[in-house]
C-alpha cells in the first residue's frame, strides 16, 4: 500500500485529478444507487475549501503589505487596469457573440428562494458596507471585498511593527497556504464526488439539452483565453504572448477549473508567480486582488444569459443598449464575490437592462444553476490563470522599459 501512495504522489495533480473525473463519471452512469452516498466526498470537498479560501486571503494580503519594504516599486497600478480593461473586454465580447449566435431557452424554474439586487445603486451600496464588515462577520460569509479592506488595513498597521511580529504573520501565512496545498491534494476524491452527484442528480441529458448555450458560452471564455488575452499581453510586452498564455492555462487554469474556487487557488497562482521570477512583494497582493476583481469570466456568463433572455423574449436590442450591457456586465462581475449567489444572481440586474419581468429573469437564474457545474469550472479557469498572466504582463512591461531580457519563449 505504501508503494502505491508513493507511486500515486509521484504523478501529477492534473493526472490525478483525470482519474478521479473519469471513475466518478463512471460509476455514476453505471452504478448511479451504489454511487451516490461518494458524493459526500465533493460536499466535504468544497466545504473545505470554502473554509479556509478566506482565512488565506486575508494573512496573504496582510503578510505581504506588512513585509513590504518601503520605497521598494510595484506594479499593482498597471494590473489593476489590465484587471478592468479583459474584464470590459470579456463583457463585449460576449454581448457581440451572443448577437451573432443568438440563443433561446426554454426557461426553468430552479432559482426559488433566493433575492437578486434590485439595480446597480443596490450593488454599488452592497459593494461599499462590504468594505466596512465586521472582520469577523465577512471570514464568517466569506466576503472577499471585505476581507481585502481588512487585509490592506491590519497590513499597513502592521509596516511598522517589530521584526519578530512580521516574522510571525509570515509564519502563520505559510501555514495556512500549506493547509490549503493538503485540502487541494483531496481534489481527486472530491471531483469524483462532485461528479457523480451532478449526474445522479441532474443527468447527462440536463446539460445536453443546453448544448447551444453552453457552446456560446464556453466558446466566447475561450476566445478571450486565447485571442483577446494574448492581444492585451502582446500590447504591454511586445513578444509572442502564447508561452505564457498557455503556461497560465495549463499551471493554474485546470486545477482553477477542477477546484471551481479563485480563492482556493490562490496557493497554485502564488507558486506559478514565483516560478516565473516575478516580484513577491507585486503578485503577494496581485493574486488575493484578482481573485476578488479579476471576473472576465463572470462578465461573459452574465452578458450571455442576459441576452439569451433578450433573444427568448424576442426584444429588440441597439447598439448603445448593447455597450452599457458590456459596460454594466463588468461593473457587476467585479463585485460579484460581495453578492451572496456570485455572478448568476446578478443575471436579473443585467435584465432589469431591457425590461424583463423579474420572474422571468429567475427562471433564467435557474437554468445558470442547472449548467453550472460547466459554467462555473470554465469561468473559474478563465479568472484564476487571467490573474497570473496580468501579474506577469505588468512586470515584463517594466523589465522591457528597463533593458532587462525576457525570455518568454523559454516559459512554455
Amino acid at each position: 500500500m505504501r508503494n502505491i501512495l508513493q507511486k500515486w504522489n509521484q504523478v501529477s495533480l492534473v493526472k490525478q485529478i483525470l482519474v478521479g473525473l473519469v471513475i466518478g463519471i463512471i460509476l455514476a452512469v453505471a452504478i448511479p444507487e451504489v454511487a451516490k452516498p461518494a458524493a459526500i466526498l465533493g460536499t466535504l470537498f468544497v466545504g473545505a475549501l470554502k473554509a479556509i479560501a478566506p482565512v488565506l486571503v486575508l494573512v496573504l494580503v496582510m503578510s505581504a503589505i506588512a513585509q513590504h519594504k518601503s520605497g521598494h516599486k510595484t506594479n499593482m497600478k498597471s494590473i489593476v487596469v489590465l484587471y478592468l480593461s479583459g474584464t470590459f473586454l470579456a463583457g463585449l465580447i460576449a454581448v457581440i457573440a451572443s448577437f451573432i449566435f443568438p440563443v433561446s431557452l426554454s426557461l426553468a424554474e430552479g432559482a426559488e428562494g433566493v433575492t437578486p439586487p434590485s439595480g446597480v445603486t443596490e450593488v454599488l451600496k452592497s459593494l461599499l458596507l462590504n468594505v466596512v464588515d465586521n472582520p469577523v462577520n465577512a471570514l464568517v460569509n466569506a466576503n472577499y471585498i471585505g476581507i481585502l479592506a481588512w487585509a490592506i488595513v491590519l497590513g499597513l498597521a502592521l509596516r511598522n511593527a517589530a521584526d519578530s511580529t512580521k516574522t510571525l504573520i509570515s509564519n502563520f501565512s505559510d501555514a495556512v497556504s500549506k493547509m490549503v496545498a493538503w485540502v487541494i491534494k483531496l481534489a481527486p476524491l472530491g471531483i469524483m464526488g462532485l461528479v457523480i452527484e451532478s449526474i445522479t442528480t441532474n443527468g447527462l441529458e440536463s446539460l445536453l439539452s443546453y448544448g447551444k448555450l453552453l457552446a456560446v458560452l464556453i466558446g466566447c471564455m475561450a476566445f478571450v483565453a486565447l485571442i483577446v488575452n494574448p492581444i492585451i499581453v502582446f500590447a504591454a510586452i511586445r513578444q509572442n504572448p502564447y508561452p505564457l498564455v498557455f503556461k497560465c492555462l495549463k499551471e493554474s487554469g485546470i486545477t482553477a477549473f477542477f477546484t471551481r474556487s479563485s480563492a482556493a487557488n490562490i496557493p497554485v497562482n502564488m507558486r506559478l508567480c514565483e516560478k516565473l521570477g516575478l516580484d513577491k512583494d507585486s503578485y503577494s497582493v496581485s493574486i488575493p486582488l484578482g481573485a476578488t476583481i479579476n471576473m472576465a469570466g463572470a462578465a461573459v456568463t452574465i452578458s450571455v444569459l442576459t441576452l439569451a433572455a433578450v433573444h427568448t423574449l424576442g426584444i429588440q436590442v441597439d447598439i448603445p443598449t448593447a455597450i452599457i450591457l458590456s459596460v454594466l456586465s463588468a461593473v457587476c462581475a467585479c463585485g460579484a464575490s460581495g453578492v451572496a449567489g456570485g455572478s448568476l444572481l446578478l443575471i436579473p440586474l443585467a435584465c432589469s437592462l431591457f425590461g424583463i419581468p423579474a420572474d422571468v429573469a429567475m427562471q433564467v437564474v435557474g437554468v445558470g444553476f442547472i449548467i453550472g457545474v460547466l459554467q462555473d469550472s470554465f469561468e473559474t479557469a478563465l479568472n484564476s490563470s487571467t490573474d497570473v498572466l496580468f501579474t506577469a504582463t505588468a512586470e515584463f512591461k517594466e523589465w522591457r522599459k528597463e533593458g532587462k531580457q525576457i525570455n518568454i519563449r523559454k516559459i512554455g
